[in-house]
């Protein structure tokens, strides 16, 4: 009995060993970029057709672990670790994920605050859909759809059926897209998805234009199109409330090296660009996607009586108090001061008594005073802090306040001398009333 348990635990303590590289090199706050990344593909060829794409990726330190979707081996969770940090679906036509991995599974992992890129296509499962209706996006609803438009197409030799759209339709944000400026339109075919209006996450990153349309375009219209104009995104991201980002596009090609290198000119347009802004656009915001740009984190919370240093457990109503707070930004290789105007602090009790917005001395650290309300119960310093692009922060910490005590208070009040005036006038009356009752005859 004794040797098959001896063999049992050695093969225990070996899965645990095999474990430990994933567990030290996933997603790290305070190193956002350390990360491992799963690539799911329909086919491996997409490995070489899309390979611009993945170097970039790894020439930024991500590692990359290619599997095809129907892999039996497919496992992100093992011993309640997840053993990737980011998931990139390369596979619209998969019917079913191999191993353990299925929708639910997908979206455990982004509700457990890892990122995702999802690429749809005109050949997009049931599967690829469910799970971006999920996270917020509805692809067309007919499965030969694909996005059409006539003004807005992308010169070629061929005539074709204005399927190949050129878009320069982009958010206007630097930190999702960086600060440097897309020139060449991006280069898109596949199909369109509008976003659930009840989802207020989810944000056009490539629209279409005024003139798109999605239909089937092979066939005449018999019916008015279901998705139009700029209702019509083709690129759309989300960033959940635990901070997780997902990229969700209809169209594999846009990652592809073809249309990488490929040049553009929009129809109507004089200017000819010798290379797409495709590469651009993918990369930039897989840069965000990925927390590179746009990723805060909040130190050094710190409060206490104007004066001291010492932070109080318990404020008196009416204190004067100074509250700071340090703020950064990842670069991508190491955190910076984060620089803004609009961090604001709250002294919440049931409702905000103060709100403060915080000067800053440009180097990250964020701070302000203010008097403490005349009112005692227990409060919270919070910083909810929401910008586009950037992710939440939500700091809070509480604190007691007192009234004053009975030796405390002044030993007369200002605002009490007519009080006490009609008291001294009161008994004067009544002294001189006494008197004159008294010995008048």
């Amino acid at each position: 009995m004794a040797a098959p348990k001896s063999v049992a635990v050695f093969f225990a303590v070996l899965n645990l060993i095999s474990l430990l590289p994933f567990i030290a090199f996933s997603f790290s706050p305070d190193q956002p970029t350390d990360r491992k990344i799963l690539v799911l593909l329909d086919d491996l060829s997409i490995k070489s057709s899309h390979s611009i794409f993945f170097t970039t990726l790894q020439s930024r330190g991500f590692d990359l672990d290619f599997k095809l979707a129907d892999d039996p081996s497919i496992a992100v969770k093992r011993y309640g670790q997840y053993l990737y940090d980011g998931l990139v679906l390369f596979s619209p036509s998969a019917d079913r994920f191999g191993g353990s991995l299925n929708i639910e599974g997908v979206l455990d992992f982004v509700d457990s605050g890892h990122d995702l890129i999802l690429a749809g296509d005109s050949n997009a499962s049931d599967l690829i859909r469910n799970i971006a209706a999920e996270c917020g996006v509805e692809f067309d609803e007919d499965t030969s759809a694909m996005v059409i438009d006539h003004a807005g197409y992308a010169v070629s030799e061929t005539e074709g059926d204005h399927t190949l759209i050129a878009s320069d339709e982009f958010i206007q944000s630097d930190v999702i897209l960086g600060s440097k400026k897309l020139e060449a339109p991006v280069l898109f075919k596949g199909i369109g998805h509008s976003l659930n209006p009840e989802n207020s996450l989810v944000l056009k990153v490539l629209s279409a234009s005024s003139s798109a349309y999605s239909a089937n375009p092979t066939s005449k219209l018999s019916n008015p199109p279901s998705l139009t104009g700029t209702a019509i995104s083709l690129v759309s991201v989300i960033q959940a409330r635990n901070n997780a980002r997902i990229m969700i596009s209809g169209s594999l090609g846009l990652f592809s090296n073809r249309l990488f290198r490929s040049g553009v000119q929009k129809i109507g347009s004089l200017n000819k660009y010798e290379k797409s802004g495709n590469e651009q656009f993918v990369t930039e915001l897989s840069k965000w996607i990925f927390h590179e740009r746009g990723h805060l984190k909040a130190v050094n919370l710190k409060h206490n009586k104007v004066g001291e240093t010492e932070e109080p457990s318990i404020y008196r109503i009416n204190d004067d108090l100074e509250f700071s707070v340090e703020i950064f930004e990842w670069s991508g290789t190491s955190w910076v001061p984060y620089v803004a105007n609009d961090v604001q602090v709250q002294f919440y009790m049931m409702s905000p008594y103060v709100l403060k917005t915080l000067s800053t001395n440009q180097k990250g650290l964020y701070h302000t005073s203010f008097k403490v309300p005349d009112v005692y119960g227990v409060f919270q310093f919070k910083v909810e802090y929401q910008r586009l692009g950037y992710t939440t922060l939500s700091l809070s910490k509480q604190i007691p306040v007192r009234p004053f005590k009975h030796n405390e208070y002044e030993r007369f009040i200002t605002t009490a001398f007519p009080y006490y005036g009609a008291s001294f006038s009161t008994m004067a009356g009544f002294f001189i009333f006494s008197i004159v009752y008294l010995y008048n005859k």
